[in-house]
């Protein structure tokens, strides 16, 4: 099945559950289960920014943006990152009010509806599985899967606790514990949206291992000027000056191609500018 397919099928299910959970932490009066729902909610920005950044990808640069339609995804992820940050401020003000006054959810339909999400969470995970072993994209938002996996089953078990012993503060506790997953996702979210925006070198770009790889390469002799950064989810340039010996320009486009494929094939970096230097340029050099 292709990526773009499996990712609009899994969004329309987890907004579902999102909706299914917010409906079911109204009506059985948890708020751990509305803390959830909240949770959910960054896998639908999950799912939405990868199905964007494959749109994206797909849709052919003009004139104006050069670069195309990468980065429509990361002010995406910084608007629904402050609003869920929103929400989960709401949710914490909520759970401090509730320690003061303890109300007992619903505890049978409070782990039935949490229950149910997380079946449907687990088949969203079971759907992605595939593509999330070619694509950054889909493995990332795999990640947000399996994690709101943790918080659903948590809201499981309190439900049962609470059931057990009719200790309602058991609810607002479990509603806290969700607010700190959803925090660490958000906190992943504004990380990475910076690093795009800053130009960052991508996390899974090691520049030193790309400086020598280049570095071995016939007729290179050294490098300066380099610049790696992203311009998506999985979208990484790079532009570097690089130092050859005295050759022929025939040769020299050799060596680009020999570059190309390089770093290509072991740092994934598909947009390259290279500007060759001769060796006897008085530029310092970077070994």
């Amino acid at each position: 099945m292709p990526v773009r397919r499996r990712l609009t099928l899994a969004l329309i299910a987890t907004a579902l559950v999102a909706l299914f959970e917010f409906w079911g932490g109204a009506a059985s009066r948890s708020l751990a289960l509305v803390s959830d729902a909240v949770h959910v909610c960054t896998d639908v920005l999950a799912l939405a920014l990868a199905l964007i950044a494959a749109i994206g990808a797909a849709r052919p640069a003009d004139p104006r943006r050069t670069f195309g339609y990468g980065r429509i995804e990361v002010l995406g992820a910084l608007i629904n990152g402050t609003l869920l940050l929103v929400a989960t401020v709401a949710i914490v003000y909520e759970a401090m009010r509730r320690f003061a006054t303890p109300l007992e959810p619903n505890t049978v339909m409070m782990t039935a509806v949490a229950a149910a999400g997380l079946a449907v969470n687990g088949g969203v995970g079971m759907l992605l599985r595939g593509g999330g072993k070619t694509d950054l994209n889909v493995r990332a938002a795999l990640f947000h899967v399996f994690g709101d996996a943790l918080g659903g089953a948590a809201v499981i078990l309190g439900g049962i606790a609470i059931a057990l012993t009719h200790r309602a503060w058991i609810d607002p506790l479990l509603s806290l514990f969700v607010a700190a997953i959803i925090v660490i996702g958000i906190i992943r979210i504004f990380r990475d949206a910076t690093n795009v925006l800053l130009e960052s070198v991508p996390s899974d770009v090691n520049a030193a291992d790309l400086v020598k790889h280049i570095g071995r390469i016939p007729g290179v002799i050294g490098i300066h000027d380099l610049h790696v950064w992203s311009i998506g989810s999985g979208s990484h340039a790079l532009s570097a000056h690089v130092l050859l010996d005295d050759r022929r320009l025939s040769e020299a486009a050799d060596v680009l191609r020999d570059i190309d494929e390089c770093v290509k094939s072991h740092f994934g970096i598909a947009h390259l500018t290279v500007q060759f230097e001769c060796d006897n340029c008085p530029i310092p050099v970077q070994h």
